[in-house]
């Protein structure tokens, strides 16, 4: 939906922070060292203009703000010595910081 692709790692990490009651949130804000960052968090209950992607029994929502950055982006998991994070490969984006979080369009 949306063109938004899910990597297995992403939903595998998904289905195991969120259950059929809960949301997995995502979203941009203003912030970060390049104008926009991805934020990722657990909500009980979603909103009435929130897009919702239900796939391999999780669920997703974005905001109808959000998803017009996201569109055909790609939403992956990665764990490594430095932590671990989900991030997004965005075609959108003119620019990325070096730790991938925040982007210009």
């Amino acid at each position: 939906m949306k063109n938004i692709k899910f990597t297995k790692k992403s939903i595998k990490k998904i289905s195991q922070i969120t259950n059929k009651k809960l949301y997995f949130r995502i979203y941009i804000i203003g912030g970060g060292c390049n104008g926009f960052k991805y934020e990722f968090k657990i909500e009980k209950k979603k909103k009435n203009d929130d897009i919702v992607i239900a796939k391999h029994n999780i669920n997703i929502i974005i905001d109808c703000i959000s998803i017009q950055y996201l569109q055909n982006g790609k939403i992956d998991y990665l764990e490594n010595l430095d932590g671990s994070k989900f991030i997004v490969k965005n075609p959108n984006a003119k620019t990325t910081c070096s730790c991938g979080i925040s982007f210009s369009i």
